[in-house]
């Protein structure tokens, strides 16, 4: 018998992770970046088709690949939605609360999945702009609070995944 508590996941999140949108690999994406680590599970890559209209840029289309649980795969899904034809300045403004609100809500255990899904997407405009020698006044220097919380979860799911090998060979 197991002793495993169920997650109570929103029915949105449910129906998103039976049948998620926008799922798969965009074969001609302008960029594509991930966010998340192999070692526990959680992983993003959201792939972005840009076009610029005007001194903007939109995203014509976005797809997303997600490995990990029902919370991760919806956090993915839910912001792909919120994202294709919007300007890149306005998508750069969504918050991982607005990814957990649409999808009506997720266990605070989960928050790091709309974490990891708003820290690809940031992500990936970053390298956008960068692989264009381009930065918007809109888009900070340096990195954000939340793209660092991205990068100190992916530094500490590595150790946790390098540590118990270092304990072997001692």
């Amino acid at each position: 018998m197991s002793n495993r508590i169920p997650l109570p996941y929103s029915p949105i999140i449910l129906e998103i992770f039976r049948n998620p949108k926008h799922f798969g690999e965009l074969k001609d994406a302008d960029i594509v970046a991930r966010a998340g680590s192999p070692a526990c599970g959680d992983l993003i890559t959201v792939y972005l088709k840009i076009k610029k209209r005007g001194s903007n840029y939109f995203i014509e289309d976005a797809k997303f690949e997600s490995y990990g649980c029902a919370a991760n795969i919806a956090a993915a899904s839910i912001l792909i939605d919120m994202i294709i034809g919007r300007s890149m300045k306005d998508a750069w403004n969504i918050s991982w609360k607005m990814i957990s609100d649409k999808l009506g809500g997720l266990p605070s255990i989960k928050f790091h999945c709309s974490i990891l899904a708003v820290g690809a997407l940031r992500r990936a405009i970053r390298m956008y702009f960068e692989k264009n020698n381009l930065r918007p006044e809109w888009l900070p220097e340096n990195l954000t609070s939340l793209e660092k919380q991205v990068l100190d979860e992916e530094k500490a799911i590595e150790m946790l995944r390098i540590t118990p090998k270092i304990e072997e060979n001692r």
